[in-house]
């Protein structure tokens, strides 16, 4: 921890590492520090990870939340603690149960943890503190890696088109695009069907070879 950020280490193969290696290479490329792109309190309210785990999980170590209720709890507090009305206050459960279309009652059994949430109530609830889908419900290195890919996507449109080695940086990160496109498929059944049909395409703008005009044709 340097100065109320984390400097990513070797994070865990998969996703999550491959999303923080493109964010600190990009960040390094526009010179942006880790700071700017790693603080884990706001990585934390941006994927509703509490930040002590955001920071396990980049230094490459197991965490989390396993249980789905533990994991709906801690952000739906999360989001009526951060998520503010205008005037800085916090909604208030009337206020909840009305815009997520649900009763009082239902609204209050969600935050006491008396009632498991239904999908539909985390749908309404994600819809009404205006969150992404799968906010409330995802695990939490995938909710980590979901906000450091907006990140990577933020950074790639705040610096379009501000000087030849960004166009550069831009045009690289498409061939990228299409991998990180792939790792986010659920099964490697699918990512093989991303690969035939990119062979597929190979094949088909693939060059035909020019007839050898030293080879003698037939009379």
């Amino acid at each position: 921890m340097t100065d109320g950020f984390l400097v990513p280490g070797p994070a865990t193969a998969g996703p999550l590492a491959a999303s923080v290696a493109r964010v600190a290479e990009l960040a390094g490329r526009v010179g942006l520090s880790h700071g700017e792109v790693f603080d884990v309190h706001k990585l934390s309210e941006a994927s509703g990870v509490p930040t002590e785990v955001v920071g396990a999980l980049l230094e490459g170590r197991p965490a989390g939340r396993p249980d789905l209720q533990a994991r709906f709890l801690q952000r739906f507090d999360l989001l009526r603690r951060t998520r503010l009305k205008p005037n800085g206050r916090r909604y208030t459960q009337q206020e909840i149960a009305d815009g997520a279309g649900m009763s009082r009652q239902q609204a209050g059994a969600l935050i006491n943890g008396d009632r498991r949430p239904t999908m539909e109530h985390c749908d309404a609830i994600q819809r009404f503190f205006k969150v992404h889908a799968g906010f409330l419900t995802a695990d939490d290195a995938d909710a980590l890696n979901g906000a450091l890919q907006r990140t990577e996507q933020r950074l790639l449109q705040d610096y379009a088109g501000e000087g030849d080695p960004l166009e550069r940086l831009l045009q690289d990160h498409g061939v990228r695009g299409i991998a990180w496109r792939a790792a986010q498929l659920p099964t490697d059944k699918h990512r093989d069907k991303v690969t035939e049909w990119l062979d597929m395409l190979l094949e088909s703008v693939k060059p035909t070879e020019p007839a050898d005009s030293s080879k003698p044709t037939d009379a």
